[in-house]
């Protein structure tokens, strides 16, 4: 049982600890330590995540066992409510994670590391100093999604060359980084079958969910359901900032104006609460801006969310979800207006197993990221 060391900002959502860490990277660390774990290792998941709470506190770091073979390693940390403490608190988690490095990683060890600017900068020294395998888990390019100086955007690439192998979401993103043909394997998302918990909507109408951002750039969801018929209602979930949250408001009060009851605001849901509602929809939208840079490489989680729970997917056309391993059973629209998405809407008609899909790429990722492991191992 060969023991495996991933790196990233991490904490168990039900942590009596406050840290920072973004539940998307959470939700996929824990799906890839599941697979390994499956696949015969041993992890140890090492996180980078610091304290947030503006009150003080202080955590001594621990290592918590989840299982025989899963467990997590938190460093030192404080809360704290100026902006010399929270320095503190990130130079001693720094210091911490790079000494632990230092004194417990080997020469052609294989390490994943969930890719970030964080503490790119520790992962490399301590590989240089170690010469450890490094495994980056990469999914995204960041310059596709912020704006970055030339000097930035050269690091960032820099970095991607000195890994020795990598975790991607998509083929396409693959052949964009991977130019040196480095072993690799692809996970798309969280390949999690939810267990039914709740029945769909048995009121003669569809339900149709859109659970995600509010962000412009992810497109706009709220005006297709006036372009729905009448025997359709529109579920909206998800978080964004206090104007965006307000402009999708406004867009469901103008559809309610003609239909009342069509469009339903539900905010922010997690847990139970919110698998309950997209389980009791029958279609999920996945809206993406086509013309996004970061679109032609990524890949969008909520799609796997939605099939894993049993629905339909309706999303856009664009090549890093159709040539996927889950491109043929999706719904497409090609252009971002309200009008072409609730097209494809009403014209889902497909009833396929997607729990079935979901497992069978679990099953497939288990077997791909054991071929990633043992090609270091040799």
């Amino acid at each position: 049982m060969h023991p495996i060391k991933y790196i990233g900002f991490f904490d168990f959502q039900d942590s009596k600890v406050s840290r920072n860490y973004p539940l998307a990277c959470t939700n996929k660390m824990e799906s890839i330590a599941e697979a390994l774990v499956d696949a015969g290792y041993s992890v140890e998941i090492i996180s980078t995540a610091v304290g947030t709470n503006d009150k003080f506190f202080f955590s001594k770091g621990e290592v918590i066992n989840r299982s025989e073979k899963l467990k997590a390693r938190f460093f030192p940390t404080f809360g704290g409510p100026n902006v010399v403490i929270r320095g503190v608190r990130r130079w001693l988690t720094s210091f911490c994670f790079l000494k632990y490095l230092l004194l417990n990683t080997k020469k052609d060890e294989p390490i994943i590391v969930y890719h970030s600017t964080g503490f790119r900068n520790l992962i490399l020294f301590a590989k240089k100093v170690k010469k450890f395998k490094l495994i980056l888990e990469l999914e995204e390019v960041y310059q596709d999604v912020v704006d970055m100086t030339e000097a930035e955007r050269q690091t960032e690439l820099d970095t991607f060359a000195q890994a020795d192998g990598y975790i991607f979401p998509t083929k396409l993103l693959n052949d964009k980084i991977n130019s040196g043909k480095k072993p690799y394997a692809i996970i798309l998302g969280t390949y999690h079958v939810e267990p039914e918990i709740t029945g769909k909507f048995n009121d003669g109408k569809t339900h149709v969910v859109y659970a995600g951002t509010f962000d412009p750039r992810k497109g706009g969801a709220a005006a297709a359901a006036a372009f729905l018929p009448d025997n359709y209602v529109f579920h909206i979930c998800g978080f964004g900032s206090p104007k965006e949250i307000a402009d999708v408001k406004v867009a469901i009060d103008q559809v309610n104006k003609v239909t009342p009851g069509k469009a339903v605001y539900h905010g922010t849901l997690t847990g139970k609460t919110y698998i309950s509602l997209i389980q009791s929809c029958h279609i999920g939208l996945s809206t993406q801006n086509p013309d996004a840079q970061f679109n032609a490489t990524s890949f969008p989680s909520k799609i796997l969310s939605y099939m894993s729970n049993g629905l339909e997917v309706v999303t856009v056309d664009i090549p890093a979800v159709k040539n996927s391993a889950v491109g043929k059973y999706l719904n497409y629209y090609e252009h971002q207006t309200p009008q072409e998405i609730a097209k494809a809407i009403a014209g889902v008609q497909t009833n396929h197993d997607n729990r079935m899909v979901i497992g069978r790429l679990y099953k497939d990722f288990v077997l791909s990221i054991d071929s990633l492991i043992k090609s270091f191992l040799k």
